[in-house]
């Protein structure tokens, strides 16, 4: 045993946001007040997106998404199976029906091959719309997704809740921040506390679409509104024109986000700090996830495979190393199973979650845990 306790994930409040908090607390607003406009507005400045909603929290985030985006009852929307189950839910809370598409092995990100393979199986019109994961922080790339998409009609909305400050370059030598809304038409980002930016609870939707943008405003804040108060009106006022949330973020929780995003730049290459030193290590030794080119990962996770996951699993609670396993694939979890997923045909999927474990991930690991973490590894391997 050692004196370390080290989980996979952990949060980073240093003074300044104890201070910003504070602060906050001590002021007229706890919550709809003038941080959430502007933690929104520095947010979507980050990511290079026009606008940007926050919510309580993502799940919320890609429930009120899939609403902007007009999904009906019955109708079919393509996700990855290797994911938070709340990538699917969401489809399932606007009475949607998911269909999985296998993923790709050595990315572990939603595969477009499988996904076109699906689509095409399919009449026109079959599918409204995708939801790609940038999973463990590696953003896919939406360039190729939206040509796909285009060809069928279909409607994107990226859940990068794994994933600020990634980006990919496109075609046109440019690159494509997670969420900046030029190829997906709407993206999700988490706050959650083992997030890149930890507000406790809470989320982000990033849009370039104005008419998305203002639905997303008013579903929100239970469809009501006081934009159409006139001067017959007094100061009381309002509207509630759809039946819509609460799903607001208070002022608090905004203040920490502004303070948590102003270090995200350094976190994350931190965070690829961490990976490059994991990466050497284990180089032609362990599988870890594959890295293409023009692609920057922001990496909330660093995965590796084994297949002898449970053994070293177990190996490494017991000397204090907290691993995790992301995720079981959605279309195995018994709610999934029970409407019907049970013999869908994932292979690559349920290869990866056979042999999955997410090592310590996060920008105050220090060198010392991480090569105790790397010592241990190898330790196990010499022995099996």
């Amino acid at each position: 045993m050692t004196d370390f306790k080290i989980p996979y994930g952990r949060q980073n409040i240093q003074q300044d946001d104890l201070d910003a908090i504070t602060k906050t607390l001590k002021s007229d607003f706890l919550t709809q007040g003038p941080k959430v406009k502007e933690f929104e507005e520095k947010f979507a400045e980050y990511v290079s997106a026009n606008y940007a909603v926050a919510v309580s929290n993502a799940t919320a985030g890609l429930h009120l998404s899939v609403l902007a985006m007009n999904l009906k009852k019955g109708e079919r929307v393509i996700t990855t199976p290797i994911t938070f189950a709340a990538s699917a839910n969401c489809v399932r809370y606007a009475g949607g029906e998911v269909w999985f598409a296998d993923i790709d092995p050595d990315t572990y990100l939603l595969s477009i091959k499988h996904v076109r393979k699906l689509i095409e199986s399919k009449p026109k019109g079959f599918f409204k719309g995708i939801i790609p994961v940038d999973f463990a922080g590696l953003p896919v790339n939406l360039e190729e997704f939206r040509a796909l998409a285009n060809e069928h009609d279909l409607w994107i909305i990226e859940d990068a809740c794994h994933a600020p400050g990634g980006y990919f370059i496109d075609s046109s030598n440019q690159k494509q921040f997670c969420g900046n809304g030029n190829y997906a038409d709407v993206a999700v980002f988490s706050f959650h506390p083992v997030k890149h930016i930890a507000c406790g609870e809470g989320g982000m939707i990033t849009t370039n679409s104005k008419d998305i943008y203002q639905k997303i405003l008013l579903l929100r804040t239970h469809g009501i509104t006081k934009n159409n108060m006139s001067e017959n009106h007094g100061g009381w006022f309002y509207e509630m024109q759809e039946l819509g949330f609460n799903y607001r973020l208070t002022d608090f929780q905004s203040a920490l986000g502004i303070t948590q995003l102003s270090k995200n730049k350094k976190g994350v290459e931190k965070r690829n700090n961490i990976a490059e030193k994991y990466k050497k290590a284990f180089e032609g030794k362990i599988k870890f996830q594959h890295l293409p080119p023009n692609l920057y990962n922001a990496h909330h996770l660093f995965v590796i495979e084994t297949d002898k996951r449970k053994e070293l699993y177990d190996f490494l609670i017991s000397n204090n190393i907290f691993v995790q396993i992301h995720y079981i694939p959605v279309h195995n979890l018994p709610y999934y199973k029970m409407i019907g997923y049970e013999n869908a045909s994932l292979t690559n999927a349920e290869q990866y979650y056979s042999r999955c474990l997410s090592l310590p991930m996060f920008p105050t690991l220090s060198d010392e845990e991480q090569n105790f973490v790397i010592r241990k590894i190898n330790d196990f391997y010499d022995k099996n």
